[in-house]
Order: structure tokens, then C-alpha cells, then sequence
């Protein structure tokens, strides 16, 4: 059975929307207030990736946050993976208000390792 058919594929909807429940928990209706910012991305983190769990698909994730005042600065944000296109994937989801910028990135590598098959 291929791996697309057990519907294990990374699901960048699925993680999408986890993303955006997790930076909502924590960051609407605030104002940007610098010295909350790292308990801010702490509680996106760890709502991210509590919703991640709950998916139970067989990945491991890594989830980044960059959190900025938003005042017209310019950001650039660039990401290079070497990796299976087929099983592992990226969501980057970018959320703001009148004051917050906020950038949110998962990555999911696949923990299902396929069978080499036997050449002769």
C-alpha cells in the first residue's frame, strides 16, 4: 500500500488550521507589547503543536514563530529543506492585526521510513 493511500500525507489544510486556532488563543485583541513577546510564541508553540498531536499523523514537527511589531519593516524569511516531497511538507502562516505581525512555520517529517526493496 503506498503511502499517499493510507492518508498520511502532510495535510497543509489540516495544519493551517491548527495554526490559526493557536495564534487566536493567544493573540487576538492584544497589542504589541515587546516584553510579551516570547510568552507570546511560547503559547503559539504549544498550542500548535498540542493541535499536531491531536491530528495523530505520523510526523514530527518543528515549529517556528516570529512575532514583530507591526510598524512597516520590511521581513524576509527564507527556508531550505532537503527532504522526501512526497511525505514530508511546510505551512507557513502569517496572521496580523493593528499592532502584531506574526509569522508561523511548521514543518512535517514523516516517521514512516519505507522498506528499501531487495534488488538483485
Amino acid at each position: 500500500m503506498d503511502f499517499q493511500e493510507n492518508g498520511e500525507e502532510f495535510s497543509v489544510e489540516d495544519v493551517e488550521t491548527v495554526v490559526k486556532n493557536a495564534i487566536g488563543s493567544v493573540l487576538n485583541g492584544v497589542m504589541y507589547i515587546p516584553k510579551k513577546v516570547n510568552e507570546w510564541s511560547n503559547s503559539v508553540i504549544t498550542g500548535t503543536l498540542k493541535g499536531l498531536q491531536s491530528l495523530n499523523r505520523p510526523f514530527k514537527y518543528v515549529v517556528t514563530v516570529i512575532i514583530m511589531q507591526k510598524n512597516g519593516a520590511g521581513l524576509i524569511s527564507v527556508a531550505s529543506t532537503f527532504w522526501d516531497t512526497s511525505k514530508d511538507g511546510l505551512c507557513k502562516v502569517t496572521w496580523e492585526n493593528g499592532t502584531i505581525q506574526c509569522i508561523v512555520s511548521v514543518y512535517g517529517l514523516s516517521v514512516n521510513i519505507d522498506t528499501p526493496t531487495e534488488t538483485d
